[in-house]
């Protein structure tokens, strides 16, 4: 699959989860989407307007560090539920692989149920975190925002990729099929090419 098909499917993605949990499933995937193309977006054009504005007036944009490291900060959490709905986190598979299929099966629903606990246990410490900046007060020196504020992406995204987990654990309940995440069914590709 080339890359302008997959951006395709993911603009037209449907999940195959039943009843409730395939309308939750698809309306996180585009609000994933939206968000990652957004932030990327206004990150690239913020960085192209600072170094026009350091070249043409000799002075950098005051805001544009902090509005970057905002930025990094919702990509990086939005992203964690999107490489978890496309199978792309690293996985270590000696075992796995040496498994037959129903092992493999019931070993990923092991994995994806605990690593969706993984993930809301790390979203509740990222509360934490948060609730401990807000008592600080601290603000961003240039945009004068709350630090606190920036890092609200930060519990939103463990918990979508929580979320993610545990479809991706109700999806090989309900299937015969092995898969990675709600739509991603084990397996490799060969996509070795001859010289």
């Amino acid at each position: 699959m080339d890359m302008s098909e997959e951006d395709i499917t993911e603009k037209n993605y449907r999940s195959t989860l039943p009843g409730p949990l395939g309308v939750v499933d698809t309306w996180i995937s585009r609000a994933e989407s939206v968000i990652l193309a957004l932030g990327v977006i206004l990150m690239a054009v913020n960085t192209v307007a600072n170094v026009i504005s350091r070249f043409a007036f000799g002075e950098s944009l005051h805001f544009s560090e902090e509005v970057n490291r905002i930025l990094i900060v919702m990509i990086t959490f939005a992203g964690l539920g999107y490489a978890a709905r496309h199978g792309r986190h690293i996985r270590m598979s000696a075992i796995y692989d040496a498994l037959p299929t129903g092992g493999r099966r019931w070993l990923m629903i092991g994995i994806s149920l605990f690593t969706s606990l993984v993930m809301f246990v790390l979203c509740y410490f990222s509360i934490g975190y948060i609730e401990t900046l807000y008592g600080r007060g601290r603000v961003l020196p240039s945009l004068s925002i709350p630090v606190w504020t920036i890092y609200l992406w930060v519990p939103v995204g463990f918990a979508i990729t929580g979320i993610q987990y545990l479809l991706t654990a109700i999806k090989n309940l309900t299937s015969r099929d092995v898969y990675l995440s709600t739509h991603v069914v084990d397996g490799y590709k060969d996509t070795e090419t001859e010289v």
